[in-house]
This record gives structure tokens, sequence and C-alpha cells, in this order.
């Protein structure tokens, strides 16, 4: 029997340190507890229905991201094993497994970075405007959806909760963070990037975009919070992928799509989802697990 969506987490022993737009974080001293709910989020706004099993579809894709790319960066993560995490978290073992993470503490870098490999979304109308993404000029003529020459790195500030993020240039990400952090970032993300495109279009999957974002311990650049799942990244499928239309996608480009079919304002407040929307973002969820990582959902 499939267990009711998480919406919220509730540890009264344990210190809440943050409820982002998915996760919930606890603070366990000289750790941190992340627990990926089943909230999702559309234009920044949290909507009022859940996707069942949606937070443990991002920690698994997360985990096997992180194995993945572990020589090419290292990540926060400590353990996913309920039964090795601190004592202080077995009264809530039911709830924590497959859904959570035990991660170091870090300081986390106050950019968030992208990296865009197709012209799409805000980028396709940045570009129609201006021709030009994020300030980075690009070639005349290219349609939507298109490959761009080569992948582009576009910085975003990381907002303040209730907040927009901002896109921001190289430059001034260089001037927040120091311009030796600057350039390992940049060149870091877009090597992620381009394994994780190369290993995903072999499973049937293009990797149009992806947001990452990284921490520092003790000095060191390290990969934190999520990492290449639908909620940070654009897949779609590369049978169906048609330049000049957007794509069919396997993240919750869908869910936009919907709320823009119904003309709703993200000024205003949540709708509630109909359930076979619901049911439609659950499964695309879910392929893009099974064809990523070649398993199905580990409840």
């Amino acid at each position: 029997m499939q267990a009711p969506p998480l919406f919220a987490t509730h540890f009264p022993s344990l210190k809440l340190k943050s409820r982002g737009k998915v996760r919930d974080i606890y603070d366990l001293d000289d750790s941190l507890l992340i627990v990926a709910t089943d909230r999702i989020s559309a234009f920044d706004v949290v909507m009022r229905t859940p996707i069942p099993d949606k937070g443990t579809i991002l920690t698994q894709l997360s985990l096997f991201w992180f194995d993945f790319l572990r020589d090419t960066v290292e990540n926060h993560l400590i353990d996913t094993n309920v039964a090795a995490f601190p004592a202080s978290c077995a009264p809530y073992a039911e709830t924590l497994s497959g859904r959570s993470m035990w991660v170091r503490k870090a300081k986390p870098l106050p950019v968030e970075c992208i990296v865009r490999g197709y012209l799409v979304g805000s980028g396709w109308k940045d570009y129609q405007k201006t021709g030009s993404v994020c300030g980075i000029a690009l070639p005349k003529g290219l349609r939507l959806a298109e490959r761009l020459p080569e992948p582009i790195f576009t910085p975003s500030t990381k907002s303040e909760r209730g907040a927009h993020d901002e896109n921001i240039s190289y430059e001034e990400m260089a001037h927040r963070i120091g311009n030796e952090l600057a350039a390992r970032v940049r060149d870091v993300t877009l090597t992620i990037y381009e394994k994780a495109a190369a290993y995903a279009l072999s499973k049937g999957i293009i990797l149009a975009d992806t947001k990452l974002e990284f921490g520092l311990v003790d000095g060191r650049l390290i990969l934190i919070d999520e990492v290449l799942t639908p909620d940070s990244s654009r897949f779609w499928p590369a049978d169906r992928y048609r330049i000049g239309s957007n794509p069919e996608s396997f993240d919750k480009q869908y869910l936009r799509d919907y709320l823009v079919d119904i003309g709703w304002n993200p000024e205003q407040p949540a709708p509630e989802l109909p359930q076979v929307v619901v049911h439609n973002t659950r499964t695309r969820y879910l392929e893009a697990l099974e064809r990523l990582t070649g398993r199905g959902l580990n409840l």
C-alpha cells in the first residue's frame, strides 16, 4: 500500500533549520539532515497539492548522481541509511527512510550555478528580445529548443525565502565570491553538465539545462543540496525531440504548462491540482528515475 504523500515534516525533538520549497532541513549540531518532501513548486510558488513519492524519487536520483560524479567533485553526503543516522533521528526512521540524507555542514555559496545546453525557457525569451542569453551573445537564427554551439554558464543570485532569483553576470559572481573561486565553480559546473549530458543521452534523455549549488568545507569546494533531478533540470526524451517546438519533458515543465493553460497568475494563491495532473507529473518524474538509473522506485 502506497504511503500518503508527505507535505511537511514534523520532528519535535529535532531543530528545524529551514523549510525550502521542497526540502526541510534540520540542524544536527555538527551536521544536517535534509528531508525531501513531496511538495512541488512552479514559478517559485509551492503548490497546495503534493506529488506522491516525489521526495523519494528526488533523493534516489541525487544519490545516483553523487556517486556518478564522485571522481569529478566532492559532495556533502555522509549517509542515507537511516540506521546510521544520529540517535536523535531514530524516532522518525519510518518517515525518513528513502527520502533523507545525512550531510556535512558547508558554507553555501551565495549563487546558483546554471548551465544551459539548449535554447529554451527564459533563455529563449531573452534571446528573442536581445539575441543573447543572460548577456552572452549567441549566433543569429537559432530556433526554439536548438542545441547551443557550446554550453553556457549563467549564474543567478540565491534568493532569500519568498524572493525571486535574479540572473547575474559571471563578472558579478566573481565580484561576490572572488575570481579564483568563481573560475573553479564555472569550470566544475560545465564539466558536470557535459559528463551528465553525455550519460543521459546514452539513456535516451537530453539534459537541456541544470542548476547546481556548491558550498565550502574547510576551504574545499563541494557539491551540495540536490543534483540533476527533475526539479533542478530539464530532461527531454531524445526520440521525441524536435527543434522549433517545446519538447516533451520528464520534469515539472508539464506542471508549468498546465498552470499557464488555466491562466493562473503566480501572484495568486496556488491552485489545487487535479488528480490527472498529479498522476502525470509523478509518472514523468518516475520515468526519469527509471531511465537514468535503470532502477525503479525503491520504497
